[in-house]
């Protein structure tokens, strides 16, 4: 075991070097990071970047190692917003600021450091320009949306994840003055993430299909793919490539398996499972479901049932809006199911991994359809029979946090009870009181917080809290400065000053995530209780 403080860890990536590990840090269980050299004996820790004190501003985020050996590319966000990119020596703690921008954010330097692929923009609308450093000239590669990048060693070579000209992502090769070049893309299927061997021979791309991962190897000499045998996993996390990219450590996990560690032999293609808990031994059934919306548009999602026939439910809304569920291990869903719940998953319009039409389906006014997507999800449990009509709950966390409370609202017939894990329930207050970088990106995606100040107010559920009825627990981390505590605050005093049962948990030493391991069973058991009263009791 390696000490790396007592903070929690949100991230650990290896020198090529082998002599560091950079090491991501969240003080106090909060959102604001520090990023941390150690050597793999665990001395000679240092910080190189991040809030140096409590209650600082501004945060760091490690992006890669740069060329052969201790050098890291680090993305600083100030407190007005800015993001610094940033290359530190991690031997000798030297600092070169190489490009800073509003919603900005680093995705490779060529190992001459002399070239950076940089990406631009709000989310949904985010492009990858390429710069000459340091400050120098900037180059647009592709339009939006374009936010993956990697660089080939010299830096002659952007290898880019795009769907600019296509409704799902792609793996796009792009050298300086010749027309783009696809390297890899599927009609069924969205590049979920990829990553290209330190030599720039090799790239591993991991598919989303329907939520389940496929891997393909691509050689980036020959300009050929194949495809891996299926991993012993449903979800591939992360994904990392030796070298010469023969072989390469895969973050897998399944409903039945926590997350674990898969070493893949690319050239074989075999797997050898090396870290991580063993698979449990009576898991329940991740079943991929598919229906209608009232608007025909056919939404998915995952269904762990409980028993056969009508049962208590309760509908899981994701994050984001920009992510997706997926058939991970979730200790809640296990729990529930264990309980006696059904937990649906699913993926409303406006989740990722379905398109690019699917994902801004939500956008602006578009967010009113997500909301009876909600309702048409109670529809569809009630009608296949795998809920009662009368024991029906929706939770969710951050964006789907928002999407509870608003289904809550919207529709307060359908609903016996509610759990708001950090989510919105003023546009206002988010935007006023979020970070600064955070209120740029989520412009395009919610709205402007001034031109559009009618709509997100219509949109706002705490503007109809007259209107809710179902008890409602919500829990938050006091810590968090993506959705601030001020978004529960205001929850809890509208529920209760109308008379709804409603019950704070409020993690003091927690931000937007729940990390730390005792904090983590005190919300399962919450949320388990709170639920089995309303829907069991």
């Amino acid at each position: 075991m390696i000490d790396t403080g007592p903070e929690p860890v949100t991230n650990v990536l290896w020198s090529p070097d082998g002599r560091w590990l950079a090491v991501q840090v969240a003080p106090g269980g909060g959102e604001l990071t520090q990023v941390w050299a150690v050597r793999p004996d665990g001395g000679d820790r240092r910080l190189l970047a991040g809030p140096d004190r409590p209650l600082a501003r501004g945060s760091a985020v490690f992006v890669r190692w740069v060329g052969d050996g201790h050098t890291l590319l680090v993305a600083e966000l100030t407190p007005t917003g800015m993001t610094e990119a940033v290359l530190i020596d991690a031997e000798l703690g030297h600092r070169d600021t190489i490009a800073s921008g509003h919603l900005m954010w680093p995705s490779a330097v060529s190992h001459d450091r002399r070239t950076a692929l940089l990406r631009k923009g709000p989310r949904g609308m985010r492009e990858m320009t390429v710069a000459d450093l340091p400050f120098g000239r900037e180059r647009l590669l592709l339009p939006p949306t374009t936010d993956l990048g990697a660089l080939s060693p010299d830096g002659e070579v952007a290898y880019v994840r795009s769907n600019a000209g296509r409704d799902r992502a792609a793996l796009i090769a792009l050298r300086a003055g010749e027309a783009p070049v696809v390297v890899a893309e599927r009609p069924d299927a969205e590049l979920d993430r990829f990553t290209v061997s330190h030599d720039g021979r090799v790239a591993l791309l991991a598919w989303n299909v329907a939520g389940r991962s496929e891997l393909t190897v691509a050689d980036l000499v020959k300009g050929v793919t194949r495809e891996l045998p299926a991993p012993p996993a449903e979800v591939i996390g992360s994904v990392r490539l030796s070298v010469d990219g023969s072989l390469a450590v895969l973050a897998a996990e399944s409903p039945s398996t926590p997350s674990h560690v898969l070493l893949c032999d690319v050239t074989a293609g075999t797997y050898l499972r090396v870290a991580g808990d063993a698979p449990l031994a009576d898991p329940p059934h991740a079943e991929l479901v598919r229906y209608g919306a009232r608007d025909g548009l056919e939404l998915t999602g995952w269904l762990y049932r409980a028993a056969p026939g009508p049962m208590p439910c309760v509908i899981w809304l994701h994050g984001g809006p920009e992510s997706q569920e997926r058939p991970t291990y979730n200790p809640l869903f296990q729990r529930l199911v264990a309980a006696g719940v059904s937990v649906l998953a699913p993926n409303v319009r406006g989740s990722s991994g379905f398109g690019r039409a699917f994902q801004d389906a939500d956008n602006h006014a578009l967010r009113f359809h997500a909301i009876d997507d909600v309702a048409d999800t109670v529809a569809y449990l009630v009608e296949s029979g795998v809920a009662d009509r009368e024991r029906v709950a929706c939770m969710g966390r951050s964006y789907g946090g928002y999407l509870t409370l608003a289904a809550l609202v919207t529709y307060p017939e359908l609903f016996r009870a509610g759990v708001d894990v950090c989510g919105m329930a003023d546009f206002a207050t988010f935007y006023a009181l979020t970070e600064p970088w955070i209120a740029a990106a989520a412009v395009g995606e919610y709205g402007d917080p001034v031109a559009d100040r009618d709509l997100l107010k219509a949109l706002s559920p705490i503007h109809s809290f007259d209107r809710l009825t179902a008890p409602l627990l919500v829990v938050h981390g006091a810590q968090d400065t993506n959705v601030p505590v001020y978004e529960a605050e205001q929850v809890v005093a509208a529920a209760t000053s109308r008379g709804v049962p409603c019950r704070y948990l409020l993690f003091d030493d927690e931000g937007h995530e729940t990390v730390r391991t005792a904090n983590k069973i005190a919300y399962i058991e919450a949320v388990t209780d709170w639920l089995t009263h309303w829907l069991t009791g």
